[in-house]
């Protein structure tokens, strides 16, 4: 079907109904970033393939809403069809729910996928004037060979690795339930279940969780997902299949009952599984906080894997050939750092998708190169390099810049006042209790003093062996993105960078740890650790632009990352490794 065939057999779904305009978010029933085949919806209809998006079709329009990450990439994807893209952060440019409103005319009944309608989400526009009605999939009824809800094996994490087993997980989480006078909480978020249970999937790719739910009483816990996922792992909880789960709700819960749960996780058919009189108790989900401060066996393990990680990483830079005598493309790049990853008998696979883009590409902040896409690195310019690794004990997400022939004067500035923006933060001592709004600007401020900014977050917290985004800290100059403060034992990127579209981009990423610094009569004050163990890119670093301070941060940086993998890397990489993390030359 073309895109043109498909938006014409949903509006016959949507007129049968009575429904003038449909919403379509992109994501699962659990609000999943990113999602398995089976709710790859967006990109059916549309064929735009990035992560986040929503849609609205109407009788007549079919429009897409992108985030600055996306803008080149939806352009190119939509041309041709039906689509008309509007680009979010862009003046004069209004979001769905402004452009449902002012539309309010035409569209007297506006409907969406009720599995895939947050409660949360339905609120939001409901103080709008919106009132979302849920509907059947209309997805469902006109994509005839939709992949079916996986029912892939999972693997369970030995205690040495997580530090805490289920159970310990889960009498946590009751002690918690207690102290707010609840009996039971009802779980959606698919890394939550898996941190409590120490349990990993291969549902969606990147990504080691399984569609499932679950659900924790006072005295029993109860997963529901396929039966056929537990042939060679044993479950730690008594389990029921995915779709028992309205008919345990109905059957469990009775008046008087509290129960906690989270709105912005729990689609509209499993609200509406509570019968009245169950009393719902609303927050984030308990364990969302418990697992984001890594506890110490977790942490030890990030700071591992990310050893190990520094050697892949070394190893390949000390091996590619900066000459641009076409002799890569972005995939094969990409390619040959995995390659290295693949030797340490730890790694797992990627933690998710690379984003290898060379020159124009590089402006292009979530590209993802395809064979008929990849650049070959043919010319002098900047190649921004973003990937990561999924290893036994942890996870990784690293962005490097490269230098590819001659650096022009205006690259190397760039370059170094996004490693000004990175240094500032990674140096940042700042108050407990402080959120990642406060320090956001710090990665800014030389760009901004340039007339220049990056409007993506500066920094998203990170999952142990799971998630390469997981919440609820950010570091970011929107509010809602960043409503947690930052606590010890926090994983979060700092990740500042800079797009000129058509010519190149620059991305500057090391994950921190959060640390305890000092305790003093105000009170204790946190700062920020760095995990990623890879030299910066030297031929791009302007000194003269840098203090004294910056520069021994530098020095102090590179100094332990030869200190810690001299040991590690190959020995033809030694030469490389030492002249990467030599001292800057004063003048």
């Amino acid at each position: 079907m073309t895109v043109d065939q498909k938006l014409a057999s949903l509006r016959a779904c949507m007129k049968e109904d009575g429904i003038d305009a449909w919403v379509i978010y992109g994501s699962d029933p659990h609000q999943s970033e990113y999602v398995c085949p089976r709710y790859r919806d967006r990109a059916w209809l549309s064929g735009f393939t990035g992560s986040a998006g929503t849609i609205v079709v109407g009788a007549e329009e079919a429009i897409l809403w992108v985030d600055s990450r996306y803008f080149i990439q939806a352009e190119e994807q939509l041309k041709n069809t039906s689509f008309t893209l509007m680009k979010l952060d862009t003046e004069g440019v209004v979001d769905y729910k402004a452009y449902l409103k002012a539309n309010r005319h035409r569209y007297a009944r506006i409907g969406t996928s009720a599995a895939s309608l947050m409660v949360g989400t339905a609120r939001l526009l409901k103080a709008e004037g919106i009132d979302l009605v849920p509907t059947r999939d209309y997805i469902d009824q006109i994509w005839a060979d939709r992949p079916a809800v996986p029912e892939k094996a999972v693997a369970a994490l030995d205690k040495r690795i997580c530090g805490l087993d289920a159970e310990e997980k889960i009498a946590l989480i009751r002690k918690t339930l207690s102290e707010k006078g609840c009996s039971a909480t009802f779980i959606s978020s698919l890394d939550d279940i898996a941190w409590i249970l120490n349990l990993r999937g291969t549902d969606i790719e990147y990504n080691p969780v399984f569609l499932s739910y679950l659900c924790i009483t006072e005295d029993q816990a109860v997963l529901f997902t396929s039966e056929k996922r537990f042939s060679n792992v044993k479950c730690p909880v008594m389990r029921l299949d995915y779709d028992k789960a309205s008919e345990f709700i109905k059957s469990v819960f009775l008046l008087g009952d509290r129960v906690y749960i989270n709105p912005d996780r729990t689609n509209s058919l499993i609200w509406g599984s509570f019968a009245e009189g169950v009393e719902l108790v609303e927050g984030r989900e308990i364990s969302t906080d418990l697992k984001a401060a890594k506890n110490p066996v977790e942490l030890e393990g990030m700071r591992r894997a990310h050893l190990l990680d520094g050697a892949a990483l070394v190893n390949f830079l000390s091996r590619l050939d900066r000459s641009a005598k076409a002799e890569y493309d972005e995939i094969s790049i990409s390619e040959a750092l995995e390659a290295q990853r693949r030797r340490s008998p730890e790694y797992l696979g990627p933690s998710f998708g690379p984003i290898s883009g060379f020159a124009e590409h590089g402006a292009m902040c979530h590209y993802s190169a395809t064979p008929e896409s990849s650049m070959i690195v043919d010319k002098p310019s900047l190649l921004v390099l973003d990937t990561g690794g999924q290893y036994e004990t942890g996870m990784t997400d690293v962005t490097r810049t490269l230098l590819f022939g001659k650096a022009t004067a205006e690259q190397r500035r760039d370059y170094t006042l996004v490693l000004k923006g990175h240094l500032a933060l990674a140096r940042q001592v700042y108050p407990q209790g402080t959120t990642g709004q406060q320090l956001d600007a710090l990665a800014r401020q030389f760009l901004w003093m340039e007339g220049k900014t990056f409007l993506h977050g500066t920094g998203h917290g990170v999952g142990f062996r799971l998630n390469v985004h997981e919440g609820p800290q950010a570091i970011s100059f929107r509010a809602s993105a960043s409503p947690a403060p930052l606590r010890e034992g926090m994983v979060t990127s700092n990740e500042p960078g800079l797009y000129l579209e058509g010519r190149y981009g620059i991305r500057i990423e090391n994950l921190v740890a959060t640390v305890k610094k000092m305790e003093t009569e105000f009170g204790v004050f946190l700062g920020f650790e760095n995990l990623t163990m890879c030299p910066y890119e030297r031929d791009l670093i302007d000194a003269s632009m840098l203090t004294e301070l910056e520069m021994d941060q530098i020095d102090d940086y590179h100094a332990n990352v030869y200190d810690k993998l001299k040991g590690l890397v190959d020995k033809s990489s030694l030469e490389y490794l030492a002249r990467a993390t030599a001292k800057l030359a004063r003048s």
